[in-house]
């Protein structure tokens, strides 16, 4: 994808954002031809409205688009992300800065995404200049976010576990980051039991991707993310629709990723780790197995309940090793529930953490950045629901109630050291098109633990 952000201010078309409030204001201040063009061609004040306005010799002197006014209930505060498919090819600015600069800046350059990896997307060579105050760091953050989309919108047979790594290690080597891999059996070697228990039917090997970046002394803080590559849902196969979007499954370690670059873009003063368990749940005679009983690297077995409750078990073992470091703050994140996005869809993912300040915090940066979160309860009364009759523990309940705080309440048993956990079930897709969200592969949550980490080690 071509950048979609300028620096020649000087020669941009002028966009002015209007609602019914500020569209009199504004028209006092354009010509009179262009006004006239405006109402000749019906143009009114209402979200997503636009018009072209020409110049006396017909060449494009401004453009209006509406957008939804403050404080208005249900407001798109991205729609400006509607855009760059409605403007012709040029440069263009904010007439004047938006009420949050970056935001509107950010919306247009995510609505500006194409993912063109197997045919041409055109690129319509709409180009913005970022308003002043959007924030130096903006275009590494839609940089990241499109790292993300791309990814997640990639096949798997182009995006299996070897894939996944060199993207991670080609991310690791351009921020001066180090990185080994734990590879097929050796998994069994560096006792990590789980990873490759789930990976080990595959033709394509397990492994465990390993960044390390930042200063030693430096507070640290670890992400792990879900990288199953693909999910046929092992013994426990899905159906044909529910595999349909399995690609998808390795959304986490997508965003991770995402989340590290805008971490190591902006030299954020911490120890950052990434752990990513890459692995495909495929079927073969080696196949884990429903009632099987692993050890894991935790000490604790696992009863298999349903062998497509593969992502949890590739992410206990990592949230493990992470663990054994004590850090400042352990974050995880994976596409793991359907009950998550039955109970909240797909656009607003729950998040799980025991520390009421990190939730209040981590709650006012996803309103803040308009990168939804919602907290869910972990509620240890259901621990009582993945016992196991044979193991320490079951990985998944027998009744069906509570998917996704059971799977939150597993992964809590892996972790017993780090100063703060966080655990995100996210959904890494958009299921139909919206303003600056193309349907297809996203970047959930990224944004707001950006904002967060800026908040406490910037």
């Amino acid at each position: 994808m071509q950048p979609v952000f300028a620096t020649d201010a000087a020669t941009a078309i002028p966009i002015w954002l209007v609602d019914a409030g500020t569209w009199p204001n504004v028209r006092a201040r354009l010509d009179p031809a262009a006004i006239a063009f405006a109402e000749a061609t019906g143009f009114e004040p209402k979200p997503g409205r636009h018009a072209l306005l020409p110049d006396a010799k017909g060449r494009l002197a401004a453009v209006v688009f509406g957008v939804d006014p403050p404080g208005r209930a249900g407001r798109d505060p991205f729609l400006p992300g509607r855009l760059p498919a409605l403007l012709p090819r040029g440069t263009y600015r904010f007439a004047e800065p938006p009420g949050d600069a970056r935001l509107a800046a950010l919306a247009f350059a995510l609505g500006a995404y194409r993912f063109g990896r197997y045919h041409q997307a055109t690129d319509r060579e709409v180009r913005l200049v970022p308003p002043d105050g959007a924030g130096d760091d903006l275009a590494c953050v839609v940089e990241a976010v499109t790292m993300a989309r791309d990814l997640v919108n990639t096949p798997s047979n182009d995006m299996g576990p070897a894939e996944l790594e060199a993207v991670a290690r080609k991310l690791a080597e351009r921020h001066g980051g180090a990185i080994r891999t734990i590879v097929g059996d050796d998994l069994l070697a560096a006792n990590l039991p789980l990873i490759h228990a789930v990976g080990r039917a595959s033709t394509r090997a397990p492994r465990l991707i390993d960044i390390g970046w930042g200063d030693a002394d430096a507070p640290k803080v670890t992400l792990v993310g879900k990288g199953v590559c693909f999910d046929t849902g092992g013994l426990d196969i899905k159906g044909e629709t529910a595999m349909r979007l399995m690609k998808k499954d390795m959304g986490g370690a997508a965003t991770v990723l995402a989340l590290a670059h805008m971490i190591m873009g902006r030299g954020l003063k911490i120890r950052l780790r990434v752990l990513i368990p890459a692995v495909e749940n495929a079927i073969d005679g080696n196949a884990f197995r429903p009632l099987d009983v692993y050890p894991s690297r935790k000490g604790l077995s696992v009863e298999i309940g349903n062998t497509d409750a593969e992502g949890r078990l590739v992410l206990a073992d990592a949230l493990t090793l992470a663990d054994e470091e004590a850090p400042e703050l352990l974050v995880d994140m994976g596409t793991l529930t359907g009950a998550a996005r039955v109970a909240l869809g797909p656009d607003l993912p729950p998040f799980y953490t025991d520390d009421e300040d990190l939730a209040a915090s981590l709650a006012a940066h996803a309103a803040a950045e308009h990168d939804p979160l919602w907290r869910m309860p972990l509620w240890h009364p259901y621990d009582q629901m993945i016992e196991s009759k044979t193991a320490d523990v079951n990985n998944v309940g027998t009744s069906g109630f509570a998917g996704s705080i059971l799977c939150a309440l597993f992964l809590a048993r892996f972790v017993s050291e780090a100063k703060r956990w966080l655990h995100l079930d996210i959904y890494a897709w958009t299921p139909s098109a919206k303003p600056g969200r193309p349907e297809g592969g996203e970047c959930q949550a990224a944004r707001a633990l950006y904002a967060l980490l800026c908040e406490r080690y910037g």
